[in-house]
């Protein structure tokens, strides 16, 4: 899965101006729940201080600012700000600005000192050789890449609400909208680059209506 970007089609009302859900895949679905496992200061990184509400841009700052000298000798400022995430076969990898791995370090040097742990780096770890480009270039719909499987074509409401979309779940979907008009229904479909992802990251912080938010406003 190579894509840079990941689309979902909207079902606009076009009376109230409102995102009523989206219709959208198992890619665009993986990526909206990738956003859950990113570490706190990744998302401030990724939305920028300037734009968060609240005082977690503050608690960054104070990380972000002081010299060096008064930090750990084995520990560096980016092990915080930008600590690394892991995910693999999940859309707009942009979003993951470090090698895969979770708290592990590598040295090709035996007596190294871990900078996690403070301990020497003396254990054999088995190299594990990245997937063919064919490989990692093939469906997402693959068993077991990404999160959720892709037999299904999924629904996502304008809150975030993501559950398997079927006839039965629009229609009633419609009715609890009040939808009598349907010719004041509009379909759009949007692209999600990494743009997008970020403003979707956004709102979702800030409001309930995050489709809406970020695709009509």
């Amino acid at each position: 899965m190579a894509n840079s970007t990941v689309s979902m089609k909207l079902l606009i009302d076009t009376h109230a101006k409102r995102v009523l859900f989206a219709e959208t895949d198992k890619d665009c679905v993986d990526l909206m729940f990738y956003i859950l496992s990113l570490p706190v200061a990744k998302l401030i990184n990724l939305v920028g201080k300037q734009e968060m509400v609240g005082s977690l841009a503050n608690l960054y700052e104070s990380i972000e600012n002081p010299n060096q000298s008064y930090i750990q000798p084995n520990k560096t400022k980016d092990s915080l700000l930008k600590p690394v995430t892991s995910g693999s076969h999940v859309p707009l990898l942009a979003l993951q600005a470090a090698p895969t791995t979770v708290k592990n370090y590598v040295s090709d040097t035996p007596n190294a000192v871990c900078p996690h742990c403070n301990g020497v780096m003396s254990i054999t770890m088995n190299y594990v050789a990245p997937p063919r480009r064919e490989e990692y270039d093939s469906s997402s719909d693959e068993e077991g890449l990404g999160f959720v499987k892709g037999v299904v074509t999924y629904m996502v409401m304008d809150d975030l609400v993501v559950e398997p979309m079927s006839t039965i779940s629009s229609i009633t979907l419609l009715n609890k909208f009040s939808i009598t008009e349907i010719g004041a229904l509009q379909e759009k479909v949007v692209n999600l680059g990494m743009d997008e992802a970020v403003k979707l990251l956004k709102a979702s912080l800030e409001t309930d209506k995050v489709l809406t938010t970020v695709f009509l406003k």
